[in-house]
């Protein structure tokens, strides 16, 4: 349907339920400049995402970004290995050896799939969580307003789209009680879904 000048598009979906996962708070993570190849972690990363119901690619776009993929990366705040965990969240999610790929991959896909638990399936909002905590998410209602996190989310989602672009929306947000989402695309597309966010790319 189209009003406006611009579009409405509606998409349908319907999101798996997950099993319920203890949330843990995130701490604020940067990326290491070293370089490695997904590759070497495809089994870890397959394990992990059939373990946690986790989607590989996201998996892999989450490591891409925090460690691109240097299992022994340290950030200037403290998080290490491939999904840059800090110590104390590494040691909450019984993480013993952080620089180990499969415990590394493991516990932080334990974490990603606690932080889309804890904000029902939304992956911009799960995704910023992971980044930056599930407290000042919940505070904002949203994605944190620190330009870091808000490059972080959409990097990931980028990436995780595998289509090489990502274009934030305008806008968005729940239509309470009804079960759908409002968002509003850069190119004034305004989309009512009940997927979501992340798990679908608009047509254009």
């Amino acid at each position: 349907m189209t009003a406006s000048g611009g579009r409405w598009l509606i998409v349908l979906g319907l999101a798996g339920a997950l099993a319920v996962a203890t949330p843990v708070a995130a701490q604020t993570r940067t990326a290491s400049a070293g370089r490695g190849s997904h590759a070497a972690y495809a089994r870890e990363i397959s394990q992990a995402s059939a373990r946690y119901d986790v989607p590989e690619r996201l998996i892999r776009a989450v490591i891409r970004v925090e460690s691109g993929f240097d299992h022994r990366a340290v950030s200037s705040k403290g998080a290490r290995g491939l999904m840059q965990l800090m110590p104390e969240t590494a040691a909450l999610l019984g993480v013993r050896d952080v620089f180990d790929p499969q415990e590394n991959i493991d516990g932080g896909t334990r974490h990603l799939r606690a932080m889309m638990v804890r904000f029902r399936h939304d992956l911009r909002l799960a995704v910023a969580a992971y980044n930056a905590g599930e407290k000042p998410v919940a505070a904002h209602r949203g994605v944190p307003p620190y330009p870091e996190t808000r490059e972080y989310v959409a990097q990931v989602l980028r990436h995780y789209d595998g289509s090489g672009r990502y274009d934030a929306p305008v806008e968005w947000h729940r239509l309470p009680g009804s079960g759908f989402q409002r968002i509003v695309e850069p190119g004034g597309t305004v989309v009512y879904t009940n997927i979501p966010f992340g798990h679908f790319t608009a047509a254009r």
